[in-house]
């Protein structure tokens, strides 16, 4: 991708995506925090409790890397003496932080382009009238409702643009932040076709070199909202289209359930629910009905 292929882009702060904190090192099990049997068994209940997100014994690396730095800022010399601080964190910041440290955000523009065509081909030649209300039930980064936007700008007639409002939530606040902010590495959009790019992105200058940031009229389209799935039960709206792609991979049956359940009363008569290729609604209890691979709608009556 060239340069100029993007109009300027100016005002923009850099978005530094890596968590890593400048000047530590990593803390290990053979280090001067040890994370004994029992903590790790805490902390995979307190997530799955808070979450659903099914952690296992054999997540110790992963929970050492994720959780390093929280006890860094607070100082802690053990992970009892953090997850006791934990409880005792009445404002709920603390169990949020855990939980945006441990939750996985990996995405990209355009994932899984399959669901796109059928937006762009079926979908949306349906929706002859009326608001065009879709949830991005798992934004993580924000390229996938990003991508929704694109889909359906360039599958309408301007005219038509003001009917789209997409809902993007996550229950990570530090995904939801980057996001929102709407700013990536030019590496993460180099897979978006050029034509794609010169319409929605804007190309970073100076400090903001190297960086594109997806364009005015993208982003107003998106409301950005944590929403936990374990806390959430009316949404006070119905949507035509909800994503919620690779998320009940990393739950257990009975939470799977309870979220397909969320998703489907959330879901406008008609409406269309996409899942990840990687996942399927087998063994839960639903009224939706399968229409192409990933994708289910709900019955009209």
């Amino acid at each position: 991708m060239r340069r100029s292929a993007l109009p300027n882009m100016c005002g923009v702060r850099s978005l530094h995506m890596s968590s890593h904190v400048k000047g530590s090192d990593p803390i290990g099990d053979t280090g001067d925090v040890r994370l004994s049997d029992a903590d790790l068994s805490r902390i995979v209940r307190l997530v799955y409790e808070r979450s659903g997100i099914a952690l296992h014994s054999g997540k110790r690396a992963l929970v050492l890397a994720r959780l390093q730095k929280r006890l860094r800022v607070g100082g802690f010399s053990s992970f009892r003496d953090y997850l006791a601080y934990v409880g005792r964190d009445t404002s709920g910041a603390e169990i949020t932080a855990l939980l945006d440290a441990i939750a996985t955000n990996h995405t990209s523009f355009f994932r899984e382009p399959q669901h796109f065509d059928f937006l762009r081909s079926t979908v949306v030649p349906a929706l002859a009238k009326g608001p065009i209300r879709i949830w991005s039930a798992a934004c993580s980064s924000g390229e996938e409702p990003v991508t929704i936007g694109i889909t359906l700008l360039d599958a309408l007639d301007s005219q038509h643009h003001a009917r789209i409002r997409i809902l993007a939530s996550d229950l990570s606040t530090k995904a939801l932040a980057a996001a929102s902010a709407g700013v990536y590495r030019m590496e993460r959009v180099a897979g978006i076709p050029l034509d794609v790019l010169r319409r929605h992105f804007e190309r970073g200058l100076g400090a903001q070199t190297g960086q594109a940031r997806v364009a005015a009229h993208v982003r107003r389209l998106i409301e950005y909202r944590r929403i936990n799935f374990l806390e959430a039960s009316d949404l006070g709206e119905r949507f035509e289209v909800i994503f919620c792609r690779n998320v009940m991979i990393y739950f257990d049956r009975d939470v799977q359930q309870r979220v397909v359940s969320l998703l489907e009363r959330h879901l406008a008569p008609g409406g269309y629910l996409f899942i990840s290729h990687s996942e399927s609604l087998n063994g839960t209890t639903h009224g939706l009905r399968w229409v192409a691979p990933a994708i289910y709608q709900r019955l009209t009556a």
